[in-house]
């Protein structure tokens, strides 16, 4: 019985249950695998670091305000998020990871980091 390479079509020798010709076709087949799978998530996780970096670099202490304007000028997208929290009185911060946001009066935002608890 001829076996073939799940990649490359190659004549496989050695053990019976082997798949690949070498590490390369396993690596290549996987990810052409993966690659259709992963493909709708690709571009909100590339949004979502994107915010994080910009988040970053403006929320060096543990609270800012921001106009609005100034946050989207960096490149921020409001719409994309990792978790909302609700607070007690009523406001809901969106998260983009551990930096939060919250929409104030007069075209300002809050920015919050999250500090973990040891």
């Amino acid at each position: 019985m001829k076996r073939e390479c799940s990649d490359c079509g190659a004549t496989l020798r050695g053990r019976s249950d082997k798949k690949f010709c070498d590490d390369q076709c396993r690596s290549n087949f996987n990810n052409r695998m993966k690659a259709g799978i992963y493909s709708s998530m690709r571009p909100v996780n590339s949004i979502l670091r994107k915010n994080h970096a910009i988040l970053s670099k403006i929320c060096l202490k543990q609270k800012v305000i921001i106009k609005k304007d100034d946050l989207l000028k960096h490149g921020f997208n409001p719409d994309y998020h990792t978790h909302l929290h609700q607070t007690q009185n009523g406001n809901t911060y969106f998260f983009c990871y551990e930096y939060g946001f919250l929409f104030l009066a007069d075209n300002e935002i809050l920015l919050v980091k999250k500090i973990e608890k040891q």
